[in-house]
């Protein structure tokens, strides 16, 4: 048999875990405040009981133990995949052995961010749902912190002629749904908020990625720490880039949402070939 091929190493979650460890006390994550204040207002539209749910993220001491569907509350056991928090599980998301089977509702945020398998982290995620079970995740969409990335790219190439990654690549909102698919889970769904943050200039942004444990989180990352040279000259790329006419600057966030269900047989199926009432050659030609 061929060697089985595993996937690049992309993310130190050594490295994360520090930095998710080295974080003020007096933080203020406002990404995850948005997170699950969306997460409750689409759990609020599921007209399901949920008996078995599960929430897990790299840092599960700031998730919820209950929720409410639009039939009622429901508890949430959580689990942790990068730091350790103690009295809760802690699991590695690259094998994704939860605690339990047969989940009802399993909640992913930003697990698919510190993830190098995406596709066998869904498919180990939908295999531990029960028939018609949901899958919720939110992750940091493709478009986030671009405006970073071109500013640190001119920078590179202005102060040491070479080009490094120093943002974390992130899943576009295009491929979102086939992930889904991909993973055996049925009826996927993707949409995305977006959202615009400001800072008074570029080391502002890096100062509060820092304080979020946001930091550079690539296996393949530059050895070196940035010079004080190129941290000015991302600052004027930054500038040039995104600032508004008050002098402070943008920073673009994307958070992609993702849902889909666990196969049933009492789900809706499309329809076969010839079986619609209405021809589309009929409908188009009414629009003629």
């Amino acid at each position: 048999m061929p060697p089985i091929q595993m996937p690049p190493k992309v993310f130190d979650r050594a490295l994360i875990a520090r930095h998710l460890q080295r974080r003020p006390a007096a933080r203020d994550d406002f990404v995850m405040r948005l997170v699950l204040a969306d997460l409750d207002e689409r759990l609020g539209t599921v007209t399901r009981d949920f008996e078995r749910a599960l929430i897990m993220a790299p840092d599960a001491s700031g998730l919820p133990t209950a929720g409410r569907s639009a039939n009622g509350p429901f508890r949430f056991a959580r689990v942790s995949s990068v730091l350790d928090v103690p009295g809760v599980p802690m699991v590695d998301p690259e094998a994704l052995d939860l605690p339990e089977r047969n989940y009802d509702l399993i909640v992913s945020l930003f697990d698919l961010d510190v993830v190098d398998d995406v596709p066998g982290f869904l498919a180990r995620a939908r295999a531990h749902l029960r028939g018609d079970g949901l899958f919720i995740a939110a992750a940091i969409g493709g478009e986030s912190l671009t405006e970073l990335r071109e500013a640190f790219l001119a920078a590179d190439a202005e102060v040491g002629g070479g080009a490094y990654l120093r943002v974390a690549p992130f899943i576009p909102l295009s491929e979102a749904a086939g992930l889904l698919q991909r993973a055996g889970l049925a009826l996927p769904v993707s949409d995305v908020e977006t959202h615009t943050v400001r800072y008074d200039n570029a080391l502002g942004l890096m100062r509060e990625l820092k304080a979020l444990g946001a930091s550079n989180p690539l296996a393949d990352r530059p050895q070196k720490p940035a010079t004080l040279r190129l941290l000015n000259a991302v600052n004027d790329a930054y500038a040039a880039l995104a600032r508004d006419p008050d002098g402070r600057v943008r920073a673009t966030l994307e958070i992609i949402w993702m849902s889909g269900w666990a196969p049933h047989e009492s789900q809706q199926k499309p329809l076969k070939p010839g079986s619609a009432e209405i021809s589309l050659t009929k409908v188009l030609g009414q629009k003629n």
